[in-house]
């Protein structure tokens, strides 16, 4: 246990190795920027699958500067989202602490999101125009929006329940973050508004789910030799004697994935409409389908496997220089081996 009066040190990111309370991840703080007009911070998408492109290399220090290189890519579809509610946050001695919530009105929300009723009670008696008066008012440090996504436009997806989440505001002061909240109450979000080509990203998600499994699988530890007299796949000891108990720090079986892991710096190749062939390989996308909104290239790989719940946010540790993009060819080829 850490000191009471002194943060814990190092990362917590992979103990404890336990099961993620949620199918989709928690953003957990957004990075300040600065900039006079108000944005979004943030966006989710499905995964769709991974394909491969050629593109041409920008970089004029690369050995390979000029030719074209093949990059894995993810791909994932984001259908817009809608923008339900906004939320004022003030700061207490304890941190930050909400002031309240200003949600769209009950003809709003049952016209644009009808199936949020799946989620959550129907607000009847909420009356937006009076809680956007009292954010107004208050001292605030922070305002931030409240979406919802759309299930129901994506075919591999099973539920059409929708997902609220909250998502930060960037740009201008609070007064000009409230009044753009004011305006857009109600609207539909796309992932253009949000972000653009050739930005850096985080990923957050949840990886995909082995279940329980024996230390060996899930730490990679060496197996004993055969001449052991109990077994192969465990682990020395357990410890001392003189402690009494076994110490957390001991690698033993367990939940094996299912854990939320957040990718930093992940690069944005392409975001565009779908048209015919143009993403979706030949025979749809493994244990997918087809993509039929608005999609996202992704560089590299991201966690979870098809169909998972993806959140993105700005990048909170962008370094480097970004170079120009230029794909020459997106493979369509089937992804079934034939």
């Amino acid at each position: 246990m850490g000191d009471r009066h002194r943060p814990k040190k190092g990362s917590m990111g992979f103990s404890p190795r336990k099961r993620a309370r949620r199918r989709f991840g928690r953003v957990k703080s957004w990075p300040e920027a600065n900039g006079d007009e108000v944005r979004v911070q943030g966006f989710a998408g499905w995964k769709a699958g991974m394909t491969h492109v050629l593109m041409r290399d920008l970089n004029p220090t690369s050995p390979s500067a000029g030719s074209e290189v093949r990059k894995a890519v993810t791909v994932v579809e984001v259908p817009p989202m809608k923008m339900v509610a906004v939320r004022g946050y003030r700061m207490t001695p304890y941190g930050k602490q909400t002031v309240g919530e200003a949600w769209a009105s009950a003809e709003v929300l049952s016209e644009q999101v009808p199936a949020l009723t799946r989620r959550m009670p129907e607000r009847k008696e909420h009356d937006s125009d009076a809680h956007l008066a009292k954010l107004t008012e208050s001292t605030l440090c922070e305002v931030r929006i409240l979406v919802t996504t759309q299930p129901d436009r994506i075919s591999a997806v099973g539920s059409k329940t929708p997902v609220v989440m909250e998502l930060g505001l960037t740009g201008g002061d609070i007064e000009a973050q409230l009044e753009w909240a004011k305006e857009n109450l109600g609207n539909e979000i796309t992932i253009s508004d949000v972000f653009a080509d050739g930005s850096n990203i985080d990923v957050i998600g949840i990886t995909k789910g082995y279940g329980t499994q024996g230390v060996v699988r899930r730490f990679g530890v060496k197996l004993l030799s055969h001449k052991n007299s109990k077994r192969r796949r465990q682990i020395g000891n357990m410890g001392d004697f003189g402690t009494g108990y076994v110490r957390k720090t001991i690698r033993q079986g367990g939940q094996t994935g299912y854990h939320q892991r957040t990718e930093y710096n992940k690069r944005i190749l392409r975001i565009s409409e779908p048209e015919e062939n143009d993403i979706t390989p030949a025979g749809g996308f493994l244990h997918y389908g087809e993509v039929r909104n608005p999609y996202m290239i992704v560089q590299g790989s991201l966690p979870g496997p098809a169909k998972r719940l993806i959140r993105f946010r700005d990048a909170s540790r962008e370094s480097g220089k970004t170079h120009p993009i230029e794909i020459t060819y997106v493979s369509t080829a089937s992804k079934q081996g034939v």
